[in-house]
């Protein structure tokens, strides 16, 4: 069973595009802007917030404070514009697919099933290296099957795109990623215009990580490795 979460401020498509979930066997509520989506999402728990507003009212959304406010639902964004600059922005501010419109239902409910394995995975994308369940580096623990990040015997509160970010470099300590091949990991984004998203991310993740954000390196010039710290 896979609740999804539509945040649209046109009422009736929201139900055009509701009933077609429906009929696909989800379960679904809707909402007509942040506020609502917000008393919703505390609610409902969904596991995928479809954000599917019109251009330009979307960016009045800030769909990474609902996600972190929530369960930390994936984010799927639907759009009618093709740019990459405007699908960059879309990333950045919390999403995790960017879709453009018209689409075929078919592949928007491909998309939210992927969405929600890959939520509930046990591993980080990227396979490379011995199978691992937990990873220690300089004071983190690090559980990648309940997918959980603990410092001095507390849980972070890490976004899935977060954790799933720490979870690659950390595998690797001092090797160093390329911005292009974290997108290529991370995303499963494959270009090399949308390199911001990386940035923005590692700043989330460096300020949730406090006197630990020192793990997550820059390598000028490259892109980010990890490194090991004493704990």
């Amino acid at each position: 069973m896979i609740k999804v979460l539509i945040i649209h401020d046109e009422p009736n498509n929201t139900r055009l595009l509701a009933d077609a979930l429906k009929r696909e066997a989800f379960v679904v509520e809707t909402a007509e802007d942040g506020e609502e989506a917000l008393q919703k999402a505390a609610l409902f728990q969904p596991d995928i917030l479809l954000l599917d507003l019109a251009k330009p009212h979307y960016e009045r959304y800030d769909v990474y404070g609902i996600s972190l406010e929530t369960n930390q639902p994936a984010v799927l964004l639907l759009s009618e514009s093709h740019h990459i600059a405007d699908k960059v922005r879309g990333l950045e501010r919390g999403a995790d697919v960017y879709m453009t419109k018209p689409f075929d239902i078919r592949e928007l409910t491909a998309r939210i099933r992927a969405l929600f394995r890959l939520r509930n995975r046990s591993a980080p994308l990227s396979s490379e290296g011995p199978k691992q369940d937990k990873i220690e580096l300089g004071g983190l623990s690090i559980e990648l099957v309940n997918r959980t990040v603990r410092t001095d015997g507390q849980e972070l509160n890490l976004t899935p795109k977060e954790f799933d970010l720490l979870a690659v470099l950390a595998r690797h300590p001092e090797r160093v990623y390329s911005r292009t091949a974290l997108l290529e990991q991370v995303w499963d984004i494959h270009f090399d215009g949308g390199t911001r998203t990386v940035d923005t991310h590692i700043q989330r993740l460096r300020k949730k990580l406090g006197q630990r954000q020192g793990i997550i390196q820059t390598v000028y010039g490259i892109g980010y490795k990890s490194k090991k710290l004493s704990s």
